[in-house]
């Protein structure tokens, strides 16, 4: 499987600091892992709930992960209301200063790099603030952020800086996004280009024969129906029935380790398959009553079973204008004047007027290369004690989960064979 992604928040120059305050280690004691991907759960779900609601008919793609990270880079440059505007949709804990999320930012780059060379999957992103050579930028953002900041001379240069940034992207996402801005994104009056960049590799820790694939039915709807190639393996895998949810929930590990020992419940990172029942309305449901409580506790739960799986192959792109999905999120202000982004510069006053996403995703027999009640409802599909068929031929919903950093790295809802690329 491959999956890749860039997501860019572009920053004109509009007429027109406690980052800058935080002492330099501040709040290191903290679990900073746990802290700062608690709140990216939350932050998942809602935008994936902003987006089904955006495309109620639509399949759906997208990294949580790179957008997120994207809105971090703006929080911490951030004062004032944007700042708090930012926290709260982050849902970052009110206790956090903004150094010590910093602190867990750069602790989960150190880690995810130190993993990388141990496993065979390849997952990367990285993050850049392409600032214009003129923007007067303060202290702390050259010392403490300093492997992200770029200056460009987006004045006399827009062309040669948007191609700049251009390849930058197609470098982390191995060149499968190339384009991602296009002519007249960058002009003379661009001041700031905050982008993220991601790509993920993984090969299925128990992968499909191909042999097996073969032409079936898949069910949009009770009355829509296509064919779509199919692909089967018989094996033990997590498995989940949840009530909460009204769905079956599946873990496909990715190879992680090179060791012969690997066990499925061992695997650090996996596509999480949420299956509703085959009614109409029941994908609705289940999207529902997804959070990031109900996804923990379903994942928690799992336990072992021999299953044959039936998963569809499919590859397909998605491009988000992601302004009116934000706004619906909560993050206002940094699209309108009066924004405040005083640790990053005190010269200017900035303002994000546009925010673009893009992501693409491949799905084979290889792998894939390319995301207080609780009301217990019973649905209507059979329930065994131990199910022996996971067909995913209906409308369901998908993750690519990191179990160590408890990230939603990609996520999406496969509902219709026939809009895919």
């Amino acid at each position: 499987m491959k999956a890749y992604l860039a997501v860019l928040l572009l920053l004109p120059a509009l007429i027109s600091a406690k980052f800058c305050e935080d002492a330099p280690n501040s709040g290191m004691a903290l679990d900073k892992q746990n802290n700062l991907y608690r709140g990216q759960q939350e932050f998942s779900v809602s935008m994936l709930d902003a987006i089904r609601k955006a495309t109620p008919n639509d399949n759906v793609f997208f990294s949580p992960y790179s957008t997120y990270h994207a809105l971090l880079l703006a929080y911490f440059g951030a004062s004032h209301d944007t700042e708090s505007e930012l926290k709260s949709v982050l849902r970052l804990d009110d206790k956090l200063s903004k150094e010590a999320v910093r602190s867990a930012y750069r602790f989960e780059k150190l880690d995810r790099e130190s993993r990388a060379p141990k496993m065979p999957l390849i997952f990367s992103s990285a993050d850049r603030l392409y600032f214009d050579k003129n923007v007067a930028l303060a202290s702390c953002v050259e010392t403490r952020l300093h492997e992200e900041v770029v200056q460009l001379n987006f004045g006399e240069k827009a062309e040669e800086s948007r191609q700049q940034i251009n390849a930058w992207i197609a470098n982390v996402t191995h060149n499968e996004i190339r384009d991602m801005l296009a002519s007249g994104d960058i002009d003379s009056n661009t001041q700031l280009v905050l982008a993220n960049a991601a790509y993920f590799k993984g090969q299925w820790q128990s992968r499909f024969k191909a042999d097996n694939t073969q032409q079936m039915p898949f069910y949009t709807s009770s009355e829509k129906v296509s064919f779509v190639p199919m692909m089967k393996q018989k094996g033990n895998f997590l498995l989940n029935t949840d009530e909460r949810l009204g769905a079956h929930v599946l873990q496909l590990p990715y190879r992680t380790s090179n060791a012969e020992t690997e066990y499925p419940e061992d695997a650090e990172i996996s596509m999480v398959i949420i299956l509703p029942s085959v009614s109409n309305d029941s994908i609705e449901r289940v999207l529902s009553r997804l959070n990031a409580d109900t996804l923990s506790a379903s994942l928690r739960e799992a336990s072992m079973r021999e299953i044959e799986v039936s998963l569809p192959k499919f590859e397909f792109e998605q491009r988000l204008e992601l302004v009116p999905i934000l706004r619906q999120m909560g993050v206002n202000k940094i699209f309108d004047s009066g924004a405040s982004f005083n640790d990053f510069t005190l010269n200017q006053e900035i303002v994000f007027s546009d925010a673009k996403h893009l992501a693409k995703i491949k799905v084979d027999e290889e792998g894939s290369t390319a995301a207080a009640a609780t009301v217990l409802v019973s649905f209507r599909s059979a329930r065994p004690v131990e199910p022996t068929k996971f067909e995913c031929n209906h409308p369901f919903v998908f993750l690519i989960f990191d179990k160590k950093s408890n990230a939603v790295l990609f996520t999406g809802i496969y509902r219709d064979p026939k809009t895919m690329k």
